[in-house]
């Protein structure tokens, strides 16, 4: 059991901290609440699942080819709705939670609400204390890692990296450095829907998808940010895997548990918040600034 926890943990706290970071990212850097954040996972989920059992496609170029056509969705899906209301908060939101909506409604009409398994991408199990783990998992979690280190390199080792920390730092500074903050904003969107992708693709085989899939990993990714503290990607990832290890220990010690995962992961982000109102790692509030 300590085994199936600490894989599964590992694993799920791999794919929400990927989906809670680029969450994060864009919200610190434009501002903008993209509540169709998993909605993009779940359209990437289904292009591996179309490019495999119907196409037969080879595992790598499908990874690739839907991580491009879900970042392209998300940048038609900026330049079109979000680019233009940006300075409206509410409205972003509203508009984010109008196209996860279409998102769902056009898979539903295509795929009806039929679950569906995505072939494994690399067969067989390692054995950890005696319990075997899938390679699928294995590969989750490794993926995930190299991610979370390859955006951390992107934001602190590269001169693009330097200029979205400015830009979340402060516009007008970046402005008078010459710096295109709306150039910076369209980079940061398409960065979030590629996280957002890659770890559909990761976590495809592993999950049954279908077109309501978006909505579970939603509330835990809000919840994790929350948890880690607005504005903290370090906080995002760490109350990520909180909220994974959380989510895997209810599901394997409490008799037909799974039903209570996002009920548990809201329970841990309020227990926190009633001791730390900023989150983990947030930053104080803006009135508390002023």
């Amino acid at each position: 059991m300590f085994a199936n926890i600490l894989v599964n943990g590992l694993a799920m706290g791999g794919m929400y901290a990927v989906l809670a970071v680029g969450f994060s990212l864009v919200f610190g850097v434009a501002r903008i609440l993209n509540m169709a954040h998993t909605a993009f996972m779940m359209v990437a989920t289904f292009l591996v699942f179309i490019a495999l059992t119907v196409y037969d496609l080879q595992v790598v170029a499908t990874g690739l080819l839907a991580v491009i056509l879900t970042a392209a969705l998300g940048l038609i899906c900026f330049k079109l709705f979000f680019d233009r209301i940006k300075e409206h908060p509410t409205t972003v939101m509203i508009i984010a939670v109008a196209l996860a909506m279409l998102f769902q409604e056009i898979l539903l009409m295509i795929f009806t609400g039929t679950h569906h398994g995505v072939p494994s991408y690399i067969e067989g199990y390692i054995t950890i204390f005696d319990t075997r783990v899938t390679n699928d998992r294995v590969l989750a979690i490794g993926f995930s890692a190299v991610v979370l280190i390859g955006l951390w390199f992107l934001l602190n080792k590269t001169r693009l990296g330097n200029a979205i920390r400015v830009v979340a730092e402060d516009r007008e500074v970046a402005n008078l450095m010459g710096i295109n903050v709306s150039y910076i904003f369209m980079v940061v969107m398409v960065i979030s829907v590629s996280l957002a992708a890659i770890a559909g693709v990761v976590m495809a085989p592993i999950l049954m998808i279908n077109p309501v899939m978006w909505l579970p990993p939603l509330i835990v990714v809000l919840a994790a940010v929350v948890l880690g503290g607005l504005g903290s990607l370090g906080g995002s990832v760490i109350g990520a895997f909180i909220l994974g290890f959380a989510e895997t220990v209810v599901v394997f010690l409490v008799p037909s548990g799974s039903f209570l995962r996002s009920a548990v992961a809201l329970a841990v982000m309020l227990v926190v918040l009633m001791v730390r109102p900023e989150g983990l790692f947030g930053v104080m509030f803006e009135e508390e600034r002023l």
